[in-house]
């Protein structure tokens, strides 16, 4: 990108300095360049368009906000490739990524035997200062990191877990090594912003949105695993189909229980 023609398409006038340079932008990475590319530095935008460094950051920050750019630190601000989406289902991340032609990977962080949370020991139906497996891994997508991922396992079902290879899907593992196939899960979904440590972990800048979820996973009515898996916002999204049908039962079986017909 040189001056000239585009440095003077920003001008004094009623729409603010940052968002004609947003709208620039977004063309720039809209139509010029591929995912992945990365756009010119912050110096470069400055004597391009002879705008200052705050006017740079603020329209940057809003692309990077909408999905459009993603900064990797120490390296740049590049075209955001499109999220990753997710629709409910009872897979392993393994076996999530395979499906959608992408290759998996993990960074093993710790495996130790350790006593859980409460709300932990709890979930896994395991008795006051009892100890299980604690696994932290970084789970990654064709080499990019993707999710933070903390589980914890009982260790009476799960015996000589240190002894297998975590690099892959745990329920591949559980179901050849254990004879435990995982066949319902519960899961909660909430939304976190990345501290520093978890940000260094994923490759992110700090605050990078996060989107969480906690898995209570059972084999029968038996629960063997309860994880926190904290996924990068920018890179993944979760799709639902909802439906009436439940509501829509509902008001009718109030209706009929009160005599009144129902709309």
């Amino acid at each position: 990108m040189t001056a000239g023609a585009e440095a003077a398409a920003i001008r004094e006038g009623p729409q603010p300095k940052h968002l004609q340079l947003t709208s620039l932008l977004t063309a720039l990475a809209s139509e010029r360049l591929s995912p992945g590319a990365a756009i010119p530095s912050e110096r470069e935008l400055m004597a391009t368009y002879a705008v200052s460094r705050a006017t740079v950051r603020r329209s940057i920050e809003s692309l990077v906000g909408d999905g459009l750019l993603e900064r990797v630190h120490g390296k740049g601000t590049f075209v955001a490739r499109p999220r990753l989406e997710s629709r409910p289902h009872l897979l392993s991340f393994t076996e999530d990524m395979r499906r959608r032609g992408l290759t998996p990977s993990t960074r093993l962080l710790a495996l130790e035997v350790a006593r859980p949370p409460a709300d932990v020991a709890t979930a896994l139906g395991l008795r006051r200062g009892s100890q299980a497996w604690r696994l932290e891994r970084v789970r990654l997508a064709d080499g990019r990191a993707l999710a933070l991922q903390e589980g914890w396992y009982p260790r009476a079902p799960l015996p000589d877990l240190d002894r297998r290879d975590l690099s892959g899907s745990l329920y591949e593992l559980f179901a050849r090594d254990y004879g435990l196939v995982i066949a319902s899960a519960a899961q909660t979904l909430w939304g976190e912003s990345a501290d520093g440590p978890t940000a260094r972990l994923l490759d992110a800048e700090l605050h990078t949105p996060l989107l969480v979820l906690r898995r209570v996973s059972s084999t029968g009515d038996r629960a063997v695993e309860h994880t926190v898996s904290r996924y990068r916002g920018d890179r993944y999204q979760i799709h639902m189909n909802l439906g009436a049908d439940e509501v829509a039962g509902r008001q009718h079986h109030r209706a009929r229980t009160t005599g009144r017909a129902h709309p």
